[in-house]
């Protein structure tokens, strides 16, 4: 994968969030989902921005996101190199006008997310990693190199604003000495990327498209996301569907 090709994904995640920001003041379009999820215009505007740029950018590699996810898509996705993509990831949170929302593009080969990026609209910050490298920037600024962090002596565990559960407060009681803070979207997995976190915990339903960016720029950047047994999270599965996951810092025994 490309330094240049890279750089166009970031430019590509940042046109689909001014697509965002472009319907975030006026209607909304908000409705339900088969599965009660919300869905808005937002959500398809920058749908449609991904999926021509991809189709321009590398048109032999197939796209799978979540507003165009078929039945038998989820059935039997494709094999061997893919995207995968939320167009918004945050759709609560977009609603709720709180800012944490996010674009999400990753790269999946054989099961693995080999490239991320993430760009959060209502600040201007863009995380990407590609071939074990990592970096944010923010706007046109320079690039920042980002690594997460050994974990330290009073851990800080970032929790969903919007799918916090009992599961979730159990195992942080557990922990010692555990701080939090709570977030939407895949920021999470950014923060612990760039050192500003140790950990986030999901316990129930997520799909691949929420995780893979994040997975990718967390990986490069030294942590790791995986299922509670310690399996690394795989990509490709039929269904699309994540098990309960925890993503981490470098690793450490206290976390």
């Amino acid at each position: 994968m490309s330094e240049a090709l890279l750089d166009d994904l970031c430019m590509l995640a940042r046109q689909a969030g001014d697509a965002i920001l472009a319907i975030a003041s006026g209607e909304l379009g908000r409705r339900e989902k088969a599965d009660a999820t919300p869905v808005t215009l937002a959500d398809e505007a920058a749908d449609a921005v991904i999926r021509a740029g991809l189709a321009r950018l590398a048109p032999s590699i197939p796209a799978v996101t979540e507003e165009t996810a078929t039945a038998a898509i989820l059935a039997t996705p494709p094999a061997g190199r893919f995207w995968l993509v939320d167009p918004l990831d945050g759709t609560r949170e977009f609603l709720a006008g709180n800012g944490e929302y996010t674009v999400n593009i990753a790269l999946v080969e054989n099961g693995v997310p080999v490239l991320g990026v993430i760009h959060a609209p209502a600040t201007g910050w863009t995380y990407a990693a590609a071939a074990g490298r990592a970096f944010r920037r923010r706007g046109d600024g320079p690039r920042e190199a980002i690594a997460a962090r050994p974990c330290p002596t009073r851990p800080l565990a970032l929790v969903s604003r919007s799918h916090r559960d009992t599961q979730t407060d159990a195992y942080l009681r557990a922990l010692p000495a555990v701080a939090e803070h709570t977030l939407g979207s895949s920021f999470k997995f950014c923060l612990i990327a760039a050192g500003e976190g140790d950990l986030y915990v999901r316990f129930g339903r997520t799909m691949e498209w929420d995780t893979a960016a994040g997975h990718a720029i967390l990986a490069a950047g030294g942590g790791s996301v995986c299922a509670l047994d310690g399996t690394p999270l795989g990509y490709g599965k039929p269904g699309l569907a994540n098990p309960d996951f925890i993503a981490r810092g470098r690793p450490a025994v206290r976390c």
